[in-house]
This record gives structure tokens, sequence and C-alpha cells, in this order.
């Protein structure tokens, strides 16, 4: 799937999440702590355990993993650089469709980081 309207796709999915959180409030509320807890800073910093989450996402072709961790990254202050030798090593322990899906997942980041690129 490729997402041209990134902000869109995070305001539907979080309509959609918003769904399930009401049908499976438990697993749900379960889940948000786990991720609250996992990029709470401890040993790494928040913006590193964003962009390890992010890497995950690509590696595993998450379209709403390159949407939330994008913008998590872009506002816990990563650089494009930093963006980019994620995707990096994504397409190292994923492959070709982690080059597909670190083209997306630097899309997703410029639009949450205000670092629009041309979007052809």
């Amino acid at each position: 799937m490729s997402v041209s309207d990134w902000q869109t796709f995070i305001s539907q999915t979080d309509k959609r999440m918003a769904d399930l959180r009401t049908g499976i409030p438990g697993v749900t509320k379960g889940f948000h702590e786990v991720a609250r807890s996992a990029i709470k800073p401890g040993v790494l910093d928040s913006k590193t355990k964003e962009l390890i989450a992010l890497a995950i996402g690509i590696a595993a072709r998450c379209d709403g993993c390159l949407a939330y961790h994008s913008k998590a990254a872009a506002k816990y202050g990563a650089s494009r650089e930093e963006i980019m030798e994620t995707i990096g090593v994504a397409v190292y322990m994923g492959g070709g469709p982690s080059m597909i899906y670190g083209a997306e997942a630097l899309a997703a980041y410029d639009t949450f980081s205000g670092n629009r690129q041309d979007e052809t």
C-alpha cells in the first residue's frame, strides 16, 4: 500500500483505533501501557526507541507503524539524516521490500516533521 496523504491516513487510523478501544478495552488498554512503557526514556532515549520501532515497522511492512513512529520520531527531534540511517538498517534487515517501505517511511517523516520534499 502506498499512502499519499499521511495526515489523512493517521486520522482515519485514529478513528478505527477508537472503535477498537470500545470493542476490546482491556486489550487496547494493555497494549497502550506496553507502548508507553517501551518508549519511556531509560538507557535509550525515546527518540532512539522510536527509530528502532520505525525500522521494525519498515521491515514488517506496516503502514500504520510508519505513520505513528515517523510522527513520534519527528516529535522527539529525529533528524532526516537519522531517519535515512534508520531506513538503511531496515533495508539491511528486510531486503528489497524494506527499500519500498523505507521510501514510504521517509515520506511520512517529511509530512510530520514539516520537511516536505517533492511528493511526486
